[in-house]
């Protein structure tokens, strides 16, 4: 069985009174949930703010982002091992908003994930498509590209780890969220490619989230698919009630 997990992306949003704030709120809010994880990833500035707040809790901490190398002459970037150092063990990568913002691409996100493994922070892949290519039948070739490019020259130990999120593009931030057939279909393709190039094991135990829009109104209907295994969570996760309702799907009322 996989147990879910409801990620926060807090993106460049809440300054330090801010943080304190949302996670006072949220960490009692979601005490007691033992079946399901739940992860937050502030700005690199509050990691180690938000990891005072969440000692001794269940709430696992998460960055935005990393660097591709241990060390070195890189300005502005954030290596693994200060991400640990800081208290995080996952990182998001390959947000979209990282490719088409900040133009990274597949070849610079599959050094991001191994730098991630051999540092021992679990990473977060993140595949999904525009509007214009879903539009054009480009879905599966789109995500499929960003797998292999994001995973190339891997193996199945070193995908231990490994979550994947598929986030459409046309559905972040735009309060469209993909049905939950449509997520299904997609968590399915990648379920399938995952068991051809790692094997079924990996591909059984790995988490494939949604992202895009998720919100109370929308995340028991996906999760109730079958290969739909938490969900990534934008805005919604900067309110604590609402993110609480999310890690608590199912159990609302």
């Amino acid at each position: 069985m996989r147990q879910p997990l409801i990620a926060g992306n807090w993106k460049m949003n809440l300054v330090r009174d801010e943080v304190v704030s949302l996670l006072d709120a949220l960490v009692p809010a979601v005490d007691g949930v033992e079946d399901r994880d739940v992860l937050v990833c502030p700005a690199f500035p509050y990691l180690a703010l938000a990891a005072e707040r969440l000692s001794g809790t269940r709430v696992r901490l998460g960055a935005q982002d990393m660097g591709w190398e241990a060390k070195g002459a890189f300005t502005g970037a954030v290596s693994p091992a200060m991400l640990a150092d800081c208290g995080a063990t996952d990182v998001i990568l390959g947000h979209s908003e990282r490719r088409h913002v900040f133009g990274e691409d597949d070849a610079m996100i599959r050094r991001k994930v191994g730098c991630a493994i051999d540092a021992g922070i679990r990473p977060i892949l993140c595949v999904g498509e525009t509007l214009d290519e879903r539009e054009a039948g480009e879905t599966w070739a789109v995500i499929e590209r960003q797998l292999t490019g994001g995973l190339d020259g891997l193996d199945a130990a070193a995908c231990d780890t490994l979550t994947i999120a598929y986030e459409p593009v046309w559905a972040i931030g735009t309060g469209h969220t993909a049905t939950p057939a449509q997520a299904q279909e997609v968590h399915r393709q990648i379920r399938g490619w995952l068991a051809e190039r790692f094997g079924d094991a990996v591909a059984a135990r790995t988490r494939i989230l949604y992202g895009g829009s998720v919100n109370p109104k929308t995340i028991d209907g996906l999760m109730a698919e079958s290969d739909v295994d938490g969900g990534l969570v934008g805005g919604a996760s900067l309110k604590a009630a609402d993110f609480a309702q999310l890690v608590n799907y199912g159990r609302n009322g």
